[in-house]
This record gives C-alpha cells, sequence and structure tokens, in this order.
C-alpha cells in the first residue's frame, strides 16, 4: 500500500477539464458559445447559429440543455504563457430531472464553472447540481453571469452564493469527512455578459456589462483554478465510459475520460463490462474532438476525453482497461427513479390513421431499448400486458420529453398517468419527497400557501426581501407536484417561479386531490359540431376543435364541475325551411384550449390516459365503454 501512495503523480499542464453547471436559462449554453467564438474555433466564413451546444430540436424549442454535451476550446491567451491548452468544456443541464447526465458529466472534469443569474441568484437545480460537485470534491469557479440585465444585485447574489457554498457544504461535511471548508469558500468571482462575450474580475455596477471586451478573465481563472488532469505515469490503461454516440459510418461510438495510460487506434484491449466479465476487443477507431468536430486521431493520452468505435454493446459506466493488467474503475451511480408512466402501443379506435407511423409492440420496445443504451437514469420494466412497459424516470419532465422524442419519430402510444415509485422500509410505505422553492409576488402568498397545504406540503423557510416578492420553502410529496405547474401559473397569473429538487423519502403522506373538476366525454363516435360545441359550452371548456374526430370514452373538455359527465357533442342541428329570428351565432363559441403533451399528462386522472400519436394528442378514459366504466367504478367503490 506504501508504494502505491509514494508514488509520484505527473500534471497535464496543457489540459483543463471543466463543467459549467447552473439552473436553467442563466446562460451556460450562451457562455459556451462565447468561448468558442473567442478561441478561433468556428470559421471566419461559416454561418453560426446561437447555442450551437442545444444540437436537439426540442432543446432548441424549449431552449434547455437536455443532454451533457463536451466540446473542446483551444485556449492560447496571455494565461497559457505562450503555450496553447486545450480545455473540454462539458455543457450540463440545469434540470434536476435530468439528474443521470449530471452526474455523468461531472466524472469527466477535475472542476467546475458555476453560472448564477445577476437577478434571480443562485436556485433550487444550481443547488442540485452543485452539490453533486462539492460532493466529487470539485473545485469551483463561481461566474456571475448577466450582469447587464436592468434588475441585476450582483453583490447580494454574490454573497447568497457563498452562503449556498457554505450551506451544502456542512451539509456534506458528514458524507464527505474530508472535505477541505477552506477551499470551498475560497472560490474566484468573475464577472459576465455572455450575450456580448465579457468578462471581468472587477465588479461591474448594477445593470451595466463588464468594460472588458472579451472572456480573457474567464479563461485566465480556468487555467489558474481548475486544476490540471493528474495520472500515475506507471499505472497500465483505464479509461472511463461516460457517455455514447452513434454515427452513421462507425455505429455506436463511446465517450470516454482516459485516467491513466495511452489509447491507441488498432490496440487491443480488456473491456470491464457492469457483469464483471473482461472482454478483449480491438479500437478501430479513435475520434478527439476540435471545436463541434470529431476528428481521427492516433494516440490519447491520460487526461483526455475522446469517442472510441469498435465496440458493439458497450454501456454507460463500463471500462477500457489493459490486457495484461486489468484495473476496472468503479461504476457511475445515479439517484434512484422517483417517478413512473406507463408506455404502451396506442389501443384507440383511431389508431393507426397516421400513414407511415410506428404502431407494433415491437416497435416501440425497440425503441424504449435504444433509450436505455444511452440514458442511464431511465428503467424499464414489462407490466401484466405484453404490449405495454412501466418506464421509470426522474421527474415528469425527463419521461415526457421521452415520449415528445418518440413521437416526432413517428410513433403512437398510449401514456398513463405519471405515479410514483414508492419504498417499503420496516414494513411501511414510503414516497420520494421534493424539496420546492417558490418566488412570488407578495399578494399571491395566500393562493400558493392553500395549494401546497392541498398537496401535502409543509412550509419549511418563508422570507420576503422587502422587494415585493416573497421565497417560500416547503417539503412536498413527488406525487403532489404532478399536475402543479399548471394550476400554479394559473393561480399566480403566470408571475411565479418554483423548481424543486429531491429531499429523500418520508412516510406516506395520504391520498392527495389533484383535479377537482370532471371531465366531459365523448358518449359517440362522430365529428364535431359547433352547434353541440354552443349548447354545451356552458358546462366547462373544450379541448377539441369543431370538425375534429372523436370516439366513445374520450375526453372532449372540463366540466365545470366535480363529476364525469358524458355529452353528445357530434349533435347536428334539424334543419327545417323555417327561418329563426335567433339564428346560431358562433361568434359566441369560447376557443378551445389546446393542451400540450406535458398539460395532457398532467391533466390525466388515474382512470384516465393520453393518446400520442405524430398528428395529435388527445385524452381518453383507459376504459372507452360507459357502461363497463361504471361497472369498474362500482367494482372499485366496493373494495
Amino acid at each position: 500500500m506504501s508504494d502505491t501512495a509514494t508514488t509520484t503523480r505527473a500534471v497535464r499542464e496543457d489540459l483543463r477539464n471543466v463543467a459549467i453547471v447552473a439552473h436553467v436559462d442563466h446562460g451556460k449554453t450562451t457562455l459556451v458559445d462565447a468561448m468558442l467564438r473567442q478561441t478561433g474555433a468556428f470559421s471566419t466564413h461559416g454561418e453560426v447559429a446561437d447555442r450551437v451546444m442545444d444540437s436537439g430540436d426540442l432543446e432548441k424549442e424549449k431552449g434547455i440543455t437536455i443532454l451533457a454535451k463536451n466540446t473542446t476550446v483551444f485556449y492560447s491567451g496571455p494565461a497559457a504563457e505562450g503555450e496553447t491548452i486545450t480545455i473540454n468544456v462539458i455543457d450540463t443541464p440545469g434540470h434536476a430531472d435530468f439528474g443521470g447526465e449530471v452526474e455523468r458529466g461531472l466524472s469527466m472534469v477535475d472542476g467546475v464553472v458555476l453560472l448564477v443569474d445577476a437577478s434571480e441568484g443562485p436556485l433550487p437545480q444550481t443547488r442540485f447540481v452543485l452539490r453533486k460537485a462539492l460532493a466529487a470534491k470539485l473545485p469551483v469557479i463561481l461566474v456571475v453571469n448577466k450582469t447587464d440585465r436592468p434588475d441585476a444585485r450582483i453583490s447580494e447574489v454574490v454573497s447568497e452564493s457563498m452562503d449556498l457554498l457554505l450551506g451544502l457544504a456542512s451539509d456534506l461535511a458528514d458524507e464527505v469527512p474530508d472535505l477541505d471548508l477552506d477551499a470551498v469558500l475560497d472560490v474566484p468571482v468573475v464577472y459576465a455578459a455572455a450575450k456580448v462575450g465579457a468578462a471581468s474580475l472587477e465588479q461591474p455596477a448594477n445593470g451595466s456589462a463588464p468594460e472588458n471586451d472579451n472572456l480573457e478573465p474567464l479563461f485566465s481563472t480556468i487555467v489558474k483554478h481548475i486544476p490540471a488532469p493528474s495520472y500515475d505515469p506507471e499505472a497500465p490503461l483505464q479509461a472511463h465510459v461516460t457517455n455514447l454516440d452513434a454515427s452513421p459510418f462507425l455505429g455506436r461510438l463511446a465517450l470516454l475520460r482516459i485516467f491513466n495510460g495511452t489509447l491507441r487506434k488498432g490496440q487491443q484491449v480488456a473491456w470491464a463490462r457492469h457483469n464483471g466479465e473482461l472482454k478483449t476487443v480491438k479500437i478501430t477507431e479513435l475520434l478527439a474532438t476540435k471545436a463541434l468536430e470529431r476528428v481521427s486521431a492516433d494516440s490519447a493520452g491520460p487526461g483526455e476525453i475522446v469517442a472510441v468505435a469498435g465496440i458493439e454493446d458497450i454501456t454507460i459506466g463500463e471500462t477500457l482497461t489493459d490486457l495484461e493488467n486489468p484495473r476496472p474503475l468503479p461504476l457511475i451511480t445515479v439517484d434512484d427513479p422517483a417517478i413512473s408512466m406507463t408506455i404502451g402501443i396506442n389501443t384507440s379506435p383511431l389508431a393507426g390513421k397516421v400513414k407511415g407511423a410506428k404502431v407494433t409492440a415491437r416497435q416501440v420496445k425497440d425503441r424504449l431499448d435504444k433509450e436505455l443504451v444511452g440514458n442511464v437514469s431511465l428503467k424499464v420494466l414489462p407490466t401484466e400486458r405484453p404490449d405495454a412497459w412501466e418506464v421509470q424516470g426522474r421527474g415528469e419532465l425527463a419521461l415526457a420529453i421521452l415520449v415528445e422524442q418518440m413521437r416526432r419519430e413517428g410513433f403512437e402510444l398510449t401514456v398513463g398517468k405519471p405515479q410514483v415509485v414508492t419504498r417499503l422500509v420496516d414494513g411501511k410505505v414510503h414516497e420520494p419527497m421534493e424539496h420546492m422553492i417558490i418566488d412570488v409576488p407578495e399578494e399571491y402568498l395566500g393562493a400558493v400557501t392553500q395549494l401546497m397545504a392541498a398537496r401535502k406540503g409543509r412550509m419549511t423557510n418563508m422570507a420576503n426581501h422587502g422587494t415585493g416578492w416573497v421565497r417560500m420553502e416547503f417539503i412536498v410529496p413527488a406525487r403532489g407536484l404532478i399536475g402543479f405547474r399548471t394550476r400554479f401559473l394559473t393561480d399566480t397569473r403566470g408571475a411565479g417561479i418554483a423548481s424543486s429538487y429531491a429531499e429523500g423519502y418520508e412516510h406516506w403522506a395520504g391520498d392527495i386531490e389533484y383535479r377537482t373538476n370532471g371531465s366531459m366525454i365523448a358518449d359517440r363516435a362522430g365529428v364535431v359540431t359547433p352547434f353541440a360545441m354552443i349548447n354545451l359550452q356552458e358546462r366547462g371548456s373544450f379541448f377539441v376543435q369543431p370538425t375534429s374526430e372523436v370516439y366513445e370514452g374520450m375526453i372532449v373538455g372540463e366540466n365545470s364541475r366535480a363529476d364525469d359527465m358524458d355529452v353528445n357533442i357530434t349533435k347536428e342541428k334539424k334543419l327545417t325551411n323555417m327561418r329563426a329570428a335567433s339564428s346560431d351565432s358562433f361568434e359566441n363559441l369560447t376557443p378551445p384550449r389546446t393542451l400540450t403533451l406535458e398539460e395532457s399528462l398532467e391533466f390525466a386522472r388515474e382512470d384516465e390516459c393520453v393518446e400520442v400519436t405524430p398528428e395529435s394528442i388527445r385524452i381518453r378514459k383507459v376504459i372507452l365503454d360507459a357502461n363497463e366504466r361504471m361497472k369498474a367504478h362500482r367494482a372499485r367503490a366496493r373494495a
């Protein structure tokens, strides 16, 4: 043991691996853009899109990062002292639902850049990602971004961030006994406006961009404060698979960080699998990253992040190591799933109407298996039915995004209401809890407190900063947040900000009333008529447009009362040759609500599900026939 302890570790000064962590929408991806631009990663004549790292269609639309991605910038400014330093930047998601992506991103780096909005300050997702970074003992650089926002409050945000660091460090003192508190609090602060590509070590006035016109202070802080990768020059090859990708020419690509040794193209290596077996494989292609391109390389050394091709079934967390002296690295651990939903084939009467849609159980199962390959935080379990599967994930958003991606790929699905994944502890049922932080204008304080109380939330903290806004903190069951966001935005007129992170497990909190209004259900198949809608619109609000096709058991609207109501929404006007003085005034018809996939999943009750096709999203009863539904309801009441 003493021999290994005294081995001197070598350091690669020409390399830095850093992750950028932040809350959703605080400007991570914009900052990476500016770093790429200023290091000449884009050719001068090339057309460059904004937020190049958000490459998926859904990422561009929602404006959030879903997958952890890496890019490389080559820095040769003053702090490099005449050398060129390669900085590998990992852009991690800011949302706690994509926790699996964050954990993998942090396993590849030697330090983190914590990005905080100069007005909003550190928010819950920041806390979630930062806690992971501190637990891994990674050094932190604080970047206060958007200093040019008119409502910026830079000094307060810096002190809030320091409080957060101190709070997290004291929380982690038991879990990580050798955490260096002084190092945690000795954090360099950089002030930036990523949109204009400016950074400074001097604090600018609130609402103004840093006087410097480039990101040089940020680059020099990264070079100075993020440790260069260290390695044991005598150790055998050890490379950890942290992500997967695919290439149309090379097949599956494994992204890995090399911890020790050198990896060469054409080399025979040992592949340490999840189940403990070792296989001999050949590296057919080795790719290094330059800006956003992957280029072929002959070899790669310790500390580098590269992609390899030629290993068909390799998955995340496995190790490539030396054939003669195999030393596998520990597997990546991910938070347990908290939310599950059932995904199956489309069983509605309108199934298969979309040309070219994928409707068979085999196609759905293959797609779910494919998702498991790259998404470590998902689990797929069989159900009693052969054409439906239970999919478990970290949060509602992560599962909704999977369904949305499948919908865009042409799948037709039936998706059940999200449920929580419970545990048995000492024979008693425990459920996952969330720590919720809510910022609202003072006048909505009562409405939000009432809403959280109905969902079994208990307030742990409340602060009024005297700015007209109140910050409240709650511990609430994860299932209490299913369908919460829509109600919350309605009750606060869109002004509230709410976000949460996992807070462990507690006793089952009892029944929660999600929706006080019943559903309006079509009692026959046909086409929606404006005449029927005008007669029914006093009874509630609609989700269907005139002339759209409906079937028996499909939910066409929300009832204004608590119970479900079967309606004939296909009723046509009796035609006579008499002229009526009161002609139908269609301009009085209230426009129907168009629900997104997330809103539909939130709206559905236990006995309802969502039908998802490439062209439309419909909500329906699980049992379509009204008589059968009645029988099932009576059986449940008796039980």
